[in-house]
C-alpha cells in the first residue's frame, strides 16, 4: 500500500497556513476516528485584502487567514 498523506501535493503548491490548516484536518479526523466518534465543522469566508478565513471547529477552534495568492492552482 502507497504510504503518503493526504495532502501531501499541496506541499509545493500552497503557503504555509494552508498547509497548517490540512495538517489540523488531518489531526482531527485520525483523532475522531481513533476515539470512535467526532463532530467536525469546517467553514471558509472570505475577508480583508481577498484573504481566505478558513474556521475549523471540533471541541477547539482553530482559525486560518490564507492570501489567495497562496491557494494551490
Amino acid at each position: 500500500m502507497l504510504e503518503r498523506t493526504p495532502f501531501s501535493d499541496t506541499d509545493q503548491t500552497s503557503g504555509p497556513q494552508l498547509r497548517q490548516a490540512l495538517d489540523q484536518i488531518d489531526q482531527i479526523v485520525l483523532d475522531g476516528l481513533r476515539h470512535g466518534h467526532f463532530r467536525c465543522t469546517i467553514s471558509s469566508g472570505i475577508g480583508k485584502n481577498n484573504r481566505r478565513d478558513l474556521v475549523i471547529e471540533a471541541g477547539k477552534s482553530h482559525k486560518f487567514t490564507i492570501p489567495v495568492d497562496e491557494l494551490p492552482r
